[in-house]
């Protein structure tokens, strides 16, 4: 039952929300985004795209293999003139060479069967000096126990399967870091980031969030009957006051020599 990222059932289930203030100082901390050209590989519906236009950038390219997702994503920044949104692969994009000063891929590399492929072409399009920012989850980062700001933990101690299916998908830092330094990333660093996914206003708010599997690509392995029993056991641990949902990632960071 996994996800179909073409379905037109699945429209805008990767939009929809803003990058919290948190992912922006994080960041900023790595290099200043003002005036600079980035690219969003795997940009969804377009959410990190506009938040690096909010932070300064003179251009951001969003890019995306599926025609759904480039659809959303240009509906979500239609007006901004300076964010573009294409389809294309993220290991043959088609865009020029040394165009970009941040190449960023967030919630990507894991989806993706050639990692050493795609690093390939993140150094192929960084300028000299540029950077490259993946961001994604360990092992270690979707292994923590659930909490009330950790919900998706949660999702593992309910259904071990699904703790199965991230155990075998995500990457680890050391095979990242080597298919960066292979490529020809130099400088390279990695660091854990709490981001905060979204506020909801109540437990209802983010039951109907999760009902509809919103940006959840894992939920997709859940029946209706089972992605219900969740949610209950979900709102179980809560309270009724405002949610803040937040998740533990791995950022890795390398620059292009030059």
């Amino acid at each position: 039952m996994a996800i179909d990222f073409h379905a037109a059932a699945n429209r805008n289930t990767y939009a929809g929300r803003e990058a919290q203030p948190d992912w922006q100082a994080a960041m900023r901390t790595i290099l200043d985004p003002a005036g600079r050209q980035v690219v969003d590989i795997g940009c969804g519906g377009g959410i990190y795209t506009a938040a690096w236009a909010g932070l300064g950038a003179a251009g951001v390219t969003g890019i995306d293999f599926s025609a759904q997702m480039v659809a959303d994503a240009t509906a979500a920044t239609a007006g901004r003139g300076n964010i573009r949104i294409r389809q294309g692969d993220a290991c043959r994009t088609g865009l020029p060479d040394a165009a970009f000063d941040i190449v960023f891929a967030r919630a990507l590399i894991h989806h993706l069967p050639d990692l050493g492929a795609f690093c390939r072409e993140a150094f192929r399009l960084a300028r000299p000096g540029g950077v490259c920012i993946l961001q994604d989850r360990r092992p270690e980062d979707v292994a923590l126990p659930g909490s009330t700001a950790h919900i998706r933990g949660y999702f593992f101690e309910c259904f071990p399967r699904l703790a199965a299916i991230e155990a075998g998908r995500r990457p680890s830092r050391a095979a990242v870091e080597g298919a960066m330094r292979a490529a020809g990333f130099a400088a390279l660093r990695s660091e854990p980031l709490w981001e905060t996914r979204r506020h909801y206003p109540d437990r209802e708010a983010l039951a109907a969030d999760l009902s509809g599997r919103t940006g959840r690509s894992i939920l997709h392995d859940l029946s209706d009957a089972e992605l219900g029993g969740l949610i209950e056991h979900i709102l179980a641990q809560l309270p009724a006051a405002p949610v803040a949902e937040a998740d533990r990632w791995t950022l890795w960071i390398g620059r292009r020599p030059g």
